[in-house]
């Protein structure tokens, strides 16, 4: 007999959206597509994920989400106004009723800025409301993107809960 399932606040995300029939779509840097995969190892996640828009340069950003070039240029992209464009870019890009923005350094390195591995913004909006929360995680490269991944969807079930 294995060990109980232990729910993630992703696996709680997907639910709630599920109960209110709403559906979120998400813009990912630095965890390169961890939320969007874990979303869609839920089955029936379909039914809530339009998809996401993985945008790991600053070019991407800019084209498919609409992120300002002047703030990528004047604050980088880690960086809160980015995110909050991201989740907004993508909510707007898929239609969806909620965005997810993050981005941020999982390592092993710093950026050319001199921030620090573990620094994450993320970002969740209706279209009227955004939250937005600045991390610093510990940890090896895959740790820190799963730890963004799990409070992205815990920033977004807090904006869930507001409605």
């Amino acid at each position: 007999m294995g060990l109980p399932h232990k729910i993630t606040q992703i696996e709680v995300l997907v639910r709630r959206l599920k109960d209110m029939g709403k559906t979120v779509a998400t813009a990912e840097s630095c965890t390169g597509g961890l939320l969007g995969k874990s979303i869609t190892d839920i089955p029936g996640s379909s039914a809530v994920y339009p998809g996401g828009i993985i945008s790991y340069c600053s070019r991407v950003k800019q084209a498919l989400l609409g992120v300002e070039e002047a703030l990528l240029d004047t604050l980088g992209p880690v960086s809160e106004p980015v995110a909050r464009q991201m989740a907004e870019g993508v909510r707007l890009a898929l239609g969806a009723d909620y965005g997810v923005g993050i981005t941020g350094i999982a390592g092993p390195n710093s950026d050319e800025t001199g921030r620090p591995v573990g620094l994450v913004y993320l970002a969740a909006t209706d279209g009227q409301r955004t939250l937005i929360r600045e991390r610093r995680y510990d940890g090896d490269r895959m740790a820190i993107r799963a730890q963004a991944a799990e409070e992205a969807a815990d920033l977004t079930i807090e904006l869930l809960m507001r409605e």
